[in-house]
């Protein structure tokens, strides 16, 4: 099969409606409004929210590829780089928090209260796999 014979196929199940659907979804869900072509957002940035997270994935990626190509490639680990890459993955949280109005302090202190309640002793693997259905 050709490469434009397989996306020819394949974009007959893409409608082409994802700007529309995006921009339907950031009136629902955030109340933003359009005044001539510019969005009025209420309360979450949703753009915001979106490059935040997309970024996020992409940094998480360059972290992980520096581990991949230290541990199965044999290449020296760059301790310096990975500190950026830490760094950057911290900026983009820091920017979905943001755009979302929470307090990146709040999400702190609720990831460690979550951590004492689930390991109050340290972490242990018989707490680890046999967590309640409601521990998220």
């Amino acid at each position: 099969m050709e490469a434009k014979e397989y996306q020819n196929l394949a974009m007959r199940t893409n409608d082409g409606k994802g700007t529309e659907r995006l921009e339907e979804w950031i009136r629902e869900e955030t109340g933003a409004e359009y005044k001539g072509d510019v969005m009025i957002e209420n309360e979450i940035d949703a753009g915001g929210l979106l490059n935040g997270c997309l970024g996020l994935s992409g940094e998480a990626g360059e972290l992980n590829d520096l581990v991949k190509k230290w541990i199965f490639h044999k290449k020296p680990l760059d301790r310096e780089h990975m500190k950026k890459e830490i760094g950057d993955v911290c900026w983009y949280i820091a920017d979905i928090c943001h755009s979302m109005g929470f307090d990146l302090g709040e999400i702190f202190q609720m990831n460690i209260d979550k951590l004492k309640a689930r390991y109050p002793e340290g972490f242990s693997e018989q707490r680890a796999n046999n967590r309640s259905e409601d521990d998220i």
